[in-house]
């Protein structure tokens, strides 16, 4: 059989974070009763005019200059005329001869060392309406709430060659658009959808074989299984004989399996030409160089304050920043009780455990900086021990209750009374007589039963270290 390499380039769009569509004052606001967020602009009805939003070409802006793109200070629109339901106007707003953003690329992490996949452009365009296939009645509605949300399309190189390294490449764009916050990235909200260009070729062939275009994934394990699978196929096809069509196909996650669904031989043709009712983007040096001055302390610069200003470990650090949401909440809570390694303990260890526990992702945690600086500032006054700690941090973190409110209710306190503690303990002792030979014939570690002992007894409700304290005086004078 012979030896094939993959190569794969990806078209990736982003719904940018803004509060209102790109040419009108709808809200973007997810969900929302069907066609309730649409208005005659976004739905291109005769006699509109669209308007753009400042906000638009700032976001695609930071986005292109934080992938090391050059922008296009003179840019413009082009209309991109189609006819399919969930575009009403039959046309699209998009950027095809002059994009923002061009000649980029990322830095990324794969099994044989760093490699850098190319950005061939970033262009800015309008989202379009959402189709719902309805079994039950056998029908399709359109959903138009989607109509205008405002998009950047990043259009790789074909510089990939597994889906290891898409995923790679796809989980750092995810997490530097995450950090710039233009964007929130959810994908199973559709705010970040790749389309994957894939052929292969034999392994020192010098022309691409024919390429297959899976479009609109929103899951990096789908993603993963349909390059795969799409690998596969096209070998397949290879070795008995036939040939690969250049198509667009959908993958189907369920079967494990993707299906043909047009000829891009056939495609029609988009009939671009210059957006009529938009004039042309002027992006001058001083409005670019304020861009430039707002960008934010990205992943790697921030790893790197962490270890240096924080004395955190670089392998905390790199966890802690691999979440903007984890990496917010941390620096949050550090200003709030001023103790960084505590905050960063508690989130590699229980934060961790729950996460996996429960299968969360980082970016679903809702306690807050200040129930875990609250938390913290409660151990470190001896107001309840760590075992105590641990339970209120879970409940905190299933229940987001207020811990000092859950502590109190449950009578979890330490216990401040040294004389109940002293008696409790010397009666622990008396009831502990091989412990106490033990101790005095030299084996130190037999105080530990009687340390435990006292700390059931309290209800673990007390500091332990108090109570080797007090049993070691009480043995060591007996």
């Amino acid at each position: 059989m012979k030896s094939y390499e993959t190569v794969i380039g990806l078209e990736v769009h982003v719904e940018l974070a803004t509060k209102s569509k790109i040419f009108c004052g709808c809200t973007t606001q997810f969900g929302g009763e069907p066609n309730t967020h649409c208005c005659p602009v976004c739905t291109g009805m005769p006699g509109t005019l669209p308007v753009l939003n400042k906000q638009v070409v700032e976001f695609a802006m930071a986005a292109g200059l934080a992938l090391n793109c050059s922008i296009t200070q003179k840019c413009k629109f082009d209309r991109k005329n189609y006819f399919y339901p969930d575009l009403p106007k039959a046309y699209q707003v998009s950027q095809l001869y002059l994009p923002i953003c061009r000649d980029g690329g990322i830095e990324i992490e794969t099994e044989s060392g760093k490699k850098t996949v190319r950005i061939h452009e970033i262009h800015m365009e309008e989202d379009a309406g959402k189709l719902v296939h309805d079994p039950w009645e056998d029908c399709t509605l359109v959903d138009y709430n989607r109509c205008g949300v405002p998009l950047i399309e990043i259009v790789s190189e074909p510089d990939m060659r597994s889906a290891a390294e898409v995923i790679a490449y796809l989980e750092k764009l995810r997490l530097i658009l995450q950090y710039l916050g233009v964007s929130d990235c959810k994908m199973q909200e559709g705010s970040l959808r790749a389309d994957i260009n894939l052929s292969i070729m034999e392994v020192g062939a010098k022309e691409f074989g024919t390429r297959t275009e899976m479009k609109n994934m929103n899951s990096f394990k789908a993603i993963a299984r349909a390059i795969e699978g799409e690998r596969k196929r096209q070998i397949e096809l290879l070795e008995y004989g036939k040939k690969v069509t250049q198509e667009t196909r959908r993958w189907d996650d369920n079967k494990d399996t993707s299906f043909a669904m047009r000829s891009k031989e056939d495609a029609q043709d988009y009939r671009y030409f210059p957006e009529p009712d938009l004039p042309p983007i002027e992006i001058g040096d001083e409005w670019l160089l304020t861009i430039k001055s707002r960008q934010p302390e990205l992943r790697a610069e921030k790893m790197l304050r962490y270890e240096k200003e924080f004395d955190i470990p670089s392998y905390d650090a790199a966890i802690i920043t691999g979440s903007k949401h984890l990496a917010d909440l941390f620096e949050e809570t550090v200003t709030l009780c001023g103790k960084p390694k505590e905050v960063s303990n508690w989130l590699m260890v229980e934060t961790m455990r729950l996460l996996k526990e429960l299968e969360m992702e980082a970016e679903e945690i809702t306690f807050t900086p200040v129930q875990l600086s609250t938390l913290i500032q409660m151990v470190d006054g001896n107001k309840i021990n760590r075992t105590v700690a641990k339970e209120v941090f879970e409940k905190i973190f299933k229940d987001n209750v207020d811990p000092q409110e859950y502590v109190e209710m449950h009578s979890l306190g330490m216990v401040s009374d040294d004389g109940l503690l002293r008696s409790t303990i010397e009666r622990m002792i008396s009831e502990s007589p091989q412990s106490v030979a033990d101790y005095k014939s030299g084996k130190t570690k037999a105080m530990g039963f009687i340390v435990g002992q006292t700390m059931k007894e309290m209800k673990g409700k007390a500091d332990p270290g108090i109570i080797n304290q007090i049993a070691k005086e009480i043995l060591d004078s007996l």
